[in-house]
């Protein structure tokens, strides 16, 4: 499909909340194989599509572990448990890091890419990168919630 443009913090897009998918269709498959694009071009962990620009819930993660992407839409949490805090970073912020505190393990519900019912739980980096690409659909960036924001070198990462 096409690699687009990561929208950049500041942006005030980043900060709205995304309209809920009422049925995937080819427009949904679209923002899908765009996001897998971007974010293999980013070469990142996770991307929502508000940070493309797309104000739909739509995200997708690829832990770069040899485990399937993943490829949720209207993704809810609906349980988590535990605490751990670490660093976190945002493609939308390059350069960037921050200290934050999310959730050990979550289970969040949505829809797969054939508009299938899914569960899934996940710990550890699956755990932060699905809360933090769900917050983006509700107009979060992690800065709000770190509790300290540094800056990284990217040229060593």
């Amino acid at each position: 499909m096409a690699v687009k443009d990561i929208l950049l913090f500041g942006d005030k897009k980043l900060e709205k909340v995304s309209r809920r998918v009422e049925k995937v269709d080819n427009e949904i498959i679209e923002i899908i194989d765009n996001l897998r694009d971007t974010l293999k071009e980013a070469d990142g962990v996770g991307l929502a599509a508000p940070q493309i620009g797309v104000l739909k819930k739509v995200i997708l993660i690829d832990l770069k572990d040899g485990s399937e992407e993943i490829a949720l839409i209207n993704p809810k949490i609906i349980k988590k448990s535990g605490k751990e805090k670490n660093p976190e970073g945002c493609l939308s912020y390059p350069g960037y890091e921050g200290i934050v505190e999310r959730p050990k393990r979550v289970t969040v519900c949505g829809m797969d890419k054939y508009g299938n019912v899914v569960e899934l739980s996940g710990e550890g980096l699956l755990a932060r990168a699905l809360c933090h690409e769900v917050d983006h659909l509700d107009g979060l960036l992690y800065t709000k919630k770190a509790k300290k924001i540094y800056k990284i070198d990217i040229e060593n990462e």
